[in-house]
């Protein structure tokens, strides 16, 4: 049983099935296939971190981005139009080329660039020395981009179907029954389903489903917004993400300029954020890009983030035999939804970690063995 239809649950049934060869498989959705945070995001997909567990981790699930369509055959729309991170001062360019040669040893691909690279790549960016953020240079992963956050649910879904899944939707989970320290079957609104291998996969509910088990988890809800204008012609042709100004941006392919930015720093389980923070990533989206300034907002959402202690992701066995979590994922969940589900799925079928995903585990809490990134990777300045 996997508990939640998003992208995370539907690629990890899609390869218990496909390269595990399990074959009774059943997804639960409380709601309707990818109408959690797989639809609430803002597309970025990369692998530019500096500690080797993430690293290792995000190229491993870049590299499933990329053949990903094929794979499902189902276009998933992944477009590699690169990401960029703005660089502010001195500072940030010293901490970038860290960074960059971090990944290169890694075998992930970059380039420092400098501000005259950057304004031409990127025209209508304000690189003017006055401006409240200038640009001194900036980090580039050519291989990073966006996908079609619906699409990549859908692909999944219909994959996994092919091989026998079923995928139960209005199925909310509200218990989970255990004999011992065994779990043996799932307590939901459409009656029990008797099982006795159990993964979670369901963002920012993490720590709700896990209470549910007498489980307390090192995870915080909160909701992170994003917003789109109205459609323009075409004018950002890749991803720019700013550390300092808190914010990312990128143009869809309707001509929707997209953009998000940091937390609203409030616990919430809600799917809408406050109007403080839209203001706030209004004003540093128009800083580095003056041009937007008469530019319509169309409409905004939110999405609920599962934050974990240290940054990153949890997708780890639980002190209770047969249950499972992926969770934690804070602001990069979208983008590791391939190696999420290709971790995941092997962690189920093993009963034990595959290398790529041993260090996120619960137990690196208690022991102090974080993988914190602080700049590098799932904290705001990461963007």
């Amino acid at each position: 049983m996997i508990v939640g239809a998003g992208g995370h649950g539907l690629a990890t049934a899609y390869y218990l099935a496909k390269l595990h060869g399990v074959k009774n498989i059943a997804v639960l959705e409380k709601g309707w296939l990818g109408g959690g945070n797989t639809g609430r995001n803002t597309t970025i997909v990369r692998s530019n971190y500096f500690l080797e567990p993430n690293a290792h981790f995000y190229e491993h699930s870049l590299k499933l981005w990329e053949s990903l369509s094929q794979e499902l055959n189902y276009n998933v729309m992944f477009s590699q139009r690169g990401v960029l991170n703005l660089a502010h001062s001195d500072g940030e360019m010293e901490s970038f080329s860290i960074r960059g040669n971090a990944m290169r040893l890694n075998g992930i691909d970059c380039e420092l660039l400098m501000r005259d690279q950057i304004q031409q790549m990127v025209p209508h960016l304000d690189c003017s020395e006055d401006t409240r953020y200038p640009i001194f240079g900036g980090l580039l992963q050519k291989r990073g981009g966006t996908a079609r956050h619906d699409a990549v649910a859908w692909g999944y879904a219909r994959a996994a179907s092919a091989l026998g899944v079923d995928i139960i939707q209005n199925c909310e989970v509200t218990g989970f029954q255990l004999k011992g320290n065994q779990v043996v079957g799932i307590e939901t609104s459409r009656g029990v389903i008797q099982s006795k291998r159990v993964g979670i996969a369901v963002a920012g509910n993490s720590g709700r489903l896990a209470a549910m088990a007498g489980i307390r988890l090192p995870i915080e809800s909160h909701v992170l917004q994003a917003m789109v204008t109205e459609p323009l012609k075409p004018i950002i042709h890749t991803v720019v993400t700013s550390g300092a100004s808190h914010v990312y941006i990128n143009q869809t392919d309707k001509g929707e300029v997209l953009f998000g930015g940091d937390l609203d720093l409030y616990n919430s389980y809600a799917q809408r954020g406050g109007l403080p923070r839209i203001e706030y990533v209004v004003q540093s989206v128009l800083t580095l890009f003056p041009c937007l300034s008469r530019v319509r907002l169309m409409r905004t959402w939110g999405g609920v983030m599962d934050m974990s202690m240290d940054g990153s992701p949890i997708i780890t066995k639980l002190p209770i035999d047969g249950m499972y979590l992926n969770g934690g994922w804070c602001y990069g969940g979208f983008k590791a939804t391939p190696g999420s589900g290709w971790c995941f799925a092997h962690t189920i079928a093993n009963d034990e970690p595959h290398e790529l995903n041993r260090r996120f585990s619960l137990e690196r809490f208690a022991a102090g063995d974080l993988i914190d990134e602080k700049g590098g990777g799932a904290f705001p300045n990461a963007h």
